[in-house]
Parts: C-alpha cells; sequence; structure tokens
C-alpha cells in the first residue's frame, strides 16, 4: 500500500466560499484526518479551466494539473450544486478531462471510490443531482461510496468552513471517511486470479 493515499476532490461555483465548495473541504478534512494527502480543485480553479475538447489539455496548464492529479488519485470526490436539478456545467467540464486517461494502464476511474456531495436548495434537486453524478461515475467505471451526501443548503448552514447542521456535517464526514476506508482496502487487498472455472 502506498505511503499515504492522494483524495483528490473536485468542486465548487463560480462563487468563491460556496457551500457546494465549503461541503467539500468538510469531506476533505475528514479524509486528511484519515490520513489522507487531499488535493482540492475549487471553483475558482474550475472556472479557469477551458471546455474540454480536442487538444484542451495541451493548451491549458489547469488541465494537465488536473489530470496528472486524477492519474495519481487513489481516490475521488465531486461536489456539485443542483443546477436545474442536475450537475452544474462547471463541475462536468471538469469531470470530461478524466477522457485524457481513456487509453493510460488504469483507464478512466477503473476501481476508483469516488464520493459524491450535492448542495441544492430544494429536496428534488439534490436527489435527481446525486443520482445524475452516480451515473457518470458508473460510466467512468469507479465506484461511488455506499453514502452520497444530499444537502439541502439554506442560508448561513456554511459559514468559515464549517457547517452549523450537526447531520449534514456527519454525512460530509462520512463520505470523506468512506473514500479512505475503500481506498486503503482497494490498496491492501492482495489480486485474486482465476486461473480456471471455480469448482464447488
Amino acid at each position: 500500500m502506498p505511503e499515504k493515499l492522494s483524495i483528490v476532490g473536485i468542486g465548487g461555483t463560480t462563487s468563491p466560499g460556496s457551500s457546494t465548495e465549503q461541503a467539500l473541504q468538510i469531506a476533505l478534512r475528514a479524509a486528511e484526518a484519515e490520513g489522507a494527502q487531499v488535493t482540492l480543485f475549487d471553483g475558482a480553479f474550475l472556472a479557469a479551466l477551458p471546455h474540454y475538447g480536442t487538444g484542451a489539455v495541451e493548451q491549458s496548464e489547469e488541465g494537465r494539473k488536473l489530470v496528472a492529479a486524477v492519474r495519481g488519485a487513489h481516490g475521488l470526490m465531486f461536489a456539485s450544486p443542483g443546477y436545474h436539478g442536475s450537475i452544474s456545467g462547471l463541475v462536468k467540464n471538469a469531470i470530461d478531462y478524466v477522457e485524457e486517461t481513456s487509453k493510460d494502464d488504469r483507464v478512466y476511474l477503473d476501481g476508483l471510490p469516488v464520493g459524491l456531495i450535492v448542495t441544492a436548495y430544494g429536496w428534488q434537486a439534490t436527489g435527481s443531482t446525486l443520482a445524475t453524478m452516480r451515473s457518470i461515475v458508473h460510466a467512468l467505471r469507479g465506484w461511488p461510496t455506499p453514502l452520497g451526501a444530499a444537502i439541502r443548503s439554506v442560508s448561513g448552514m456554511f459559514k468559515g468552513g464549517e457547517c452549523s447542521d450537526d447531520a449534514a456535517r456527519g454525512q460530509l464526514e462520512l463520505v470523506g471517511k468512506q473514500v479512505v476506508e475503500f481506498a486503503r482496502l482497494r490498496n491492501s487487498a492482495p489480486a485474486i486470479l482465476h486461473t480456471g472455472p471455480v469448482e464447488e
């Protein structure tokens, strides 16, 4: 197992210190408390990313940095606001950069645990956005953690990197812990080789 697990968080909005970004920071701190090394790609970073497409990585230092972090990650977290019932364009564009790993030895997010966080003003948006994010992670061959944090964000809930709602904070911390737990299991378990039919 690597000396320190690398957990990468991707999320936020164009508003500095948004609820989404602060929620992701809480989950990343929980992962860090479990012994992981964490990296945050926040809303300001995501806003600087060009629209993903042919040549985007070659033309963007931010794109290269994001792809390199994903390639070295043992687990990830995605955090998005619920915009019109789905994932934001800003976060989706960042996730699209994972396409650069399509020809790697580890294709996309194959086998990686991925924690999911959604913040929205209404419960309907949190549910539909979380379902969309799970579908995206499945398409990228990742493993969504058992808990996805669906946070109905009300004014003042997130302030100074803290969450005043105990239940919401507990969800976010558990997402961070689960990503580290499953990353640790994946990196410490011996490989199982199937060399023939299983005999009963």
